[in-house]
């Protein structure tokens, strides 16, 4: 069978899954199996026949389960996604339209915000951070707070991801006071945070008051890449946040992915908060055994981020069977989960002995915002060209190209390109970039 057909991403897999390498990257699931799941993975894989409910329209058992996922994490309603935290990220901004909010936004944002807001014809409002880089920059409360205020009485929302890629943490409960003071809503990026309710101290944003956020799962808990979670303080609005999904998700959500979503579900309330606390307890120890040889930074604990050539220390830890999450001239991250062994803690902790940490470039500090030329819509879906970034000057920036991981954009869409953070882009890698013709 398939003889005359090169199955190069099988070949890939197969091999990887044989490799024995210790996956300190996402899935959270780190390859170990489900324990429902059938050795024939096909035999699961069905579509919304009689019994088995719909997604977008859950009345049965899919409702069932969405609304024990709610109870486990502790959140007055939830929505299951099988496309990601892109797709919740989609009806999280679709319902601020409707409700005609502005948006106020942490400049550090995942790409597929930006999308959401083109596809929607939203505008937004940057909030720039004070100081750090692109990737993970560290923000002043009362930036937030200026900004709304100088929205007036408009009705306004304020959008942030926490965590980010490198584990830092906004300032959840603070912003939240500071949106509900002012009438306006808090939503909260937390697709690396999904396990935060279980920690010994619950940091989840559904706890600290903000009013939707979503989770993957899959990201440092046992699912399948694709499962996630949306959250909302709103339970009178799940219908239309299901109408909101619907606008953007596939009419044949994946059975597999949505049965590893539950099967997660029942594992963080069987041992979600021990297997947390024990995992983050050896985080913990790794930071300690290694504070003299790494600097360690970001504050949440299942992200170990080292500041160092994250290029240079990936591959020496490739070398000895280790595959991180992300490297960069500055960071290298490796996430953990729950579900690591002692074994693999301690296989980790043997190849970070032998490696050896070259220093980090500085962090490019983020130039002055670009001048704004057109709306990010007219831009995005303009005609455009690819350029070199030497030859992008004054150009206006169309749709974005960002490396992935992290895909946090650099420029965004209807944006004049200035030497500064073309010189930036540079940095991170960026060869040449769309811009409108």
């Amino acid at each position: 069978m398939h003889k005359n057909h090169p199955l190069f991403l099988s070949n890939y897999l197969k091999n990887y899954a044989e490799s024995g390498t210790l996956r300190a990257h996402m899935p959270g699931h780190k390859g170990c199996a489900p324990e429902m799941l059938p050795e024939n993975l096909y035999s699961w894989d069905i579509t919304e026949i009689t019994g088995a409910d719909s997604l977008f329209e859950a009345e049965g058992i899919l409702r069932q389960s969405e609304e024990r996922t709610a109870a486990v994490w502790g959140s007055p309603a939830c929505c299951w996604s099988a496309g990601g935290s892109t797709l919740c990220i989609q009806a999280m901004l679709a319902r601020m339209k409707a409700q005609g909010r502005v948006v106020v936004a942490a400049r550090t944002v995942h790409r597929a915000f930006l999308n959401a807001c083109i596809l929607l014809g939203l505008e937004v409002q940057w909030v720039f951070p004070r100081s750090g880089g692109i990737v993970s920059g560290e923000y002043a409360l009362e930036d937030f707070a200026d900004a709304l205020d100088a929205l007036g009485s408009r009705a306004a929302c304020v959008y942030v991801t926490s965590p980010d890629y490198l584990g830092n943490m906004q300032d959840i409960a603070g912003l939240a006071a500071i949106c509900h003071a002012r009438n306006a809503r808090l939503l909260v990026d937390n697709a690396h945070g999904a396990h935060l309710s279980f920690l010994p101290e619950n940091r989840h944003p559904m706890a600290l008051g903000a009013d939707y956020c979503c989770d993957s799962a899959h990201k440092l808990l046992p699912a399948l890449t694709g499962a996630a979670i949306l959250h909302s303080r709103h339970p009178e609005e799940i219908r239309l946040l299901k109408s909101d999904m619907q606008l953007f998700g596939s009419t044949s959500p994946s059975y597999l992915i949505m049965q590893s979503l539950e099967s997660c579900t029942a594992y963080m309330e069987e041992r979600g908060h021990a297997a947390v606390a024990v995992c983050a307890e050896r985080a913990d120890a790794l930071r300690r055994q290694f504070s003299g040889k790494f600097r360690f930074i970001g504050e949440e604990p299942l992200h170990l981020t080292i500041a160092a050539n994250g290029h240079a220390l990936g591959a020496q830890l490739r070398r000895l069977g280790v595959e991180c999450e992300y490297a960069d001239a500055s960071h290298l991250v490796l996430l953990l989960s729950p579900v690591m062994t002692a074994e693999e803690f301690a296989q980790l902790a043997d190849a970070l002995e032998r490696c050896t940490p070259e220093k980090p470039c500085p962090v490019p500090a983020l130039p002055a915002p670009m001048r704004k030329v057109c709306d990010m819509r007219t831009a995005a879906l303009s005609d455009w060209e690819l350029v070199k970034l030497s030859e992008a000057r004054g150009r206006v920036c169309a749709p974005v190209q960002v490396p992935c991981p992290p895909a946090v954009p650099i420029a965004v869409s209807g944006e004049e390109l200035s030497g500064e953070w073309l010189a930036l882009m540079e940095e991170y890698g960026l060869k040449e970039i769309a811009v409108m013709r």
